[in-house]
């Protein structure tokens, strides 16, 4: 592997929710949300991934712990998004409790590597 990151479980397991969030959003948010929560959600869940990438760059470990602070916050946002999806009645339970616990495991994760640092 070329680059840092892809050797982090927390950057993978993140790329692999983000693949999630895009699905569900095809799946079931209604076109009148593709401006609005649609973008919203995918673009938080997305700079989850980035953000884990970014800060993983060589720099020194405050830099990529602030990274890891930005990453932690995006998934916080993909899980509020979440909760006006199900709220709006666009994610169903199963799909909403899923997402949640899966968001919740990556928060752990980020939580860890960064109090490593």
């Amino acid at each position: 592997m070329a680059f840092k990151f892809e050797n982090l479980q927390v950057w993978q397991k993140a790329l692999d929710l983000t693949d999630e969030v895009n699905s569900l959003t095809k799946k079931s948010f209604p076109k009148e949300e593709l401006f609005v929560l649609t973008s919203q959600i995918k673009r938080a869940a997305d700079s989850v991934v980035l953000n884990i990438a970014e800060g993983c760059t060589g720099q020194t470990n405050a830099v990529f712990k602030q990274f890891l602070g930005y990453s932690l916050r995006s998934a916080i946002e993909v899980v509020s998004c979440l909760f006006i999806g199900k709220r709006r009645k666009i994610i169903n339970n199963d799909d909403f409790q899923k997402l949640y616990d899966d968001y919740q495991a990556l928060c752990k994760m980020i939580t860890a590597l960064r109090n490593t640092l």
